[in-house]
């Protein structure tokens, strides 16, 4: 029984540490050296703080030196009671590089349950210039590049339906197409999408990139391993956004 508690408190405060460390994962795609393009994706948040006033954070964003920095959901948490931890952070980061932001789960209940905060936390955004897809595309250009970036908001019911995590909607395609509003013509090279379920959908765009977020690494995770998804799924093929 000792045995069983001593590994229960090694197990929670690897837990509460892992949860704390501010990691990075370094990527090369699609580049060359006439146009390379450095991006730093940002996902689930989820209103904390890494350092005072996020200044680790801040502070790791700056010396990268990005082109353009993407955010894909849950800067904040549906219930929070301030926004102070996300204004900060991205007062900084809308001066460091040119910040895309698209919809989580969390912003989309924000917006069902809370209206009025939700519309707090656009204005939030739209004072520190920050560029919304919410099931649009924007065309920027680096480095002499012209890219397209699209955000795809996804309904809130493939996330939760009717307070439950069963019998789920699906995302197709279709789907896809339809709220971002795209021809067959439209070239996608970087799409945004907070859920990572549903990659075939958002293959069907064939974008240079897809960022997604959502998973936090499998939720419940031990030692690397993820065991659950927020959907309550055991060991998520889709593990880390």
């Amino acid at each position: 029984m000792k045995f069983l508690i001593f590994i229960a408190v090694i197990f929670i405060i690897y837990a509460v540490i892992e949860n704390r460390l501010m990691l990075f994962t370094r990527t090369e795609y699609f580049c060359t050296s006439q146009s390379k393009i450095k991006i730093v994706h940002l996902s689930d948040l989820h209103r904390r703080s890494f350092g005072k006033n996020n200044c680790r954070l801040i502070r790791k964003i700056k010396s990268l030196e990005p082109d353009i920095i993407i955010f894909s959901g849950d800067l904040i948490t549906r219930d929070c009671k301030s926004f102070s931890n996300a204004e900060k952070l991205v007062q900084a980061i809308s001066e460091i590089a040119p910040v895309y932001f698209s919809f989580g789960n969390h912003e989309l209940d924000m917006k069902r349950i809370y209206p009025e905060k939700y519309r707090k936390f656009i204005s939030l955004l739209k004072e520190n210039n920050i560029h919304i897809l919410d099931n649009c595309t924007e065309s920027v250009t680096v480095n002499n590049r012209i890219i397209n970036i699209a955000g795809a908001s996804l309904k809130y019911s493939v996330y939760k339906k009717d307070n439950s995590y069963r019998n789920l909607d699906e995302y197709s395609a279709d789907d896809l197409i339809s709220d971002l509003k795209i021809n067959g013509k439209t070239s996608i090279n970087i799409l945004i999408a907070h859920n990572p379920f549903f990659a075939e959908a958002y293959s069907s765009l064939n974008p240079d990139y897809t960022l997604c977020g959502h998973v936090h690494g499998g939720a419940v995770r031990i030692f690397g391993i993820p065991l659950l998804s927020p959907e309550r799924k055991l060991f998520p093929h889709f593990s880390k956004g």
